[in-house]
């Protein structure tokens, strides 16, 4: 479906057109956006081919969370989803190192505490991610612990990539509002 000066189009009816599967309006987006996304990971990262990973998921996700739920200042969005991708590369990154064991005394408090809390929210995020009805658990861990794309997982799942993304859109909404409550009880009590 593309239209005269469909480039000319606002944010907020190229996402209306993206909930509804348009992969022109997705085009439209990703060409106006990407830079802008990129450079915000790598501004943070200063590797190339990381920042532009980051920016391929960025759009991933964009994708399969425009027909989950509306996003209201898209520039903020990518901005923000960017900045996650970053600190989502730094903690697989940090799960490679070893943590002394040894860090008894002289270890910083602030630093223990922080640690403490980290493990505490991971535990609980396995948790949310088990609780996960069988089909959108399957499939999230498959992107994200396998890192798989949505057409691999749709092709081993042997079920259609929309439904991939469906599916992946609504484990993500259920994890995010449950994070927050998780965040909100345990770490700003």
């Amino acid at each position: 479906m593309q239209h005269e000066g469909a480039h000319n189009l606002d944010d907020a009816t190229l996402l209306l057109q993206l909930s509804e599967g348009d992969k022109h309006a997705f085009d439209i987006l990703y060409n106006r956006y990407w830079k802008q996304v990129f450079n915000a990971a790598y501004k943070r990262l200063n590797d190339i081919e990381k920042a532009q990973d980051i920016a391929q998921d960025v759009f991933v996700q964009l994708w399969i969370r425009a027909s989950a739920s509306p996003i209201e200042n898209l520039s903020s969005y990518l901005h923000v989803a960017a900045r996650n991708g970053v600190f989502k590369h730094f903690e697989k990154q940090s799960r490679l190192k070893i943590v002394p064991e040894e860090a008894g005394e002289t270890a910083d408090p602030v630093y223990s505490d922080g640690l403490i809390m980290h493990k505490q929210f991971l535990e609980e995020f396995r948790l949310l991610v088990e609780r996960l009805p069988a089909q959108q658990r399957t499939i999230f861990k498959m992107r994200f612990e396998d890192d798989l794309s949505s057409l691999q997982i749709a092709e081993q799942l042997q079920i259609s990539p929309k439904t991939v993304r469906n599916q992946l859109g609504k484990a993500l909404a259920t994890l995010r509002s449950s994070l927050f409550l998780v965040f909100f009880v345990h770490f700003l009590r």
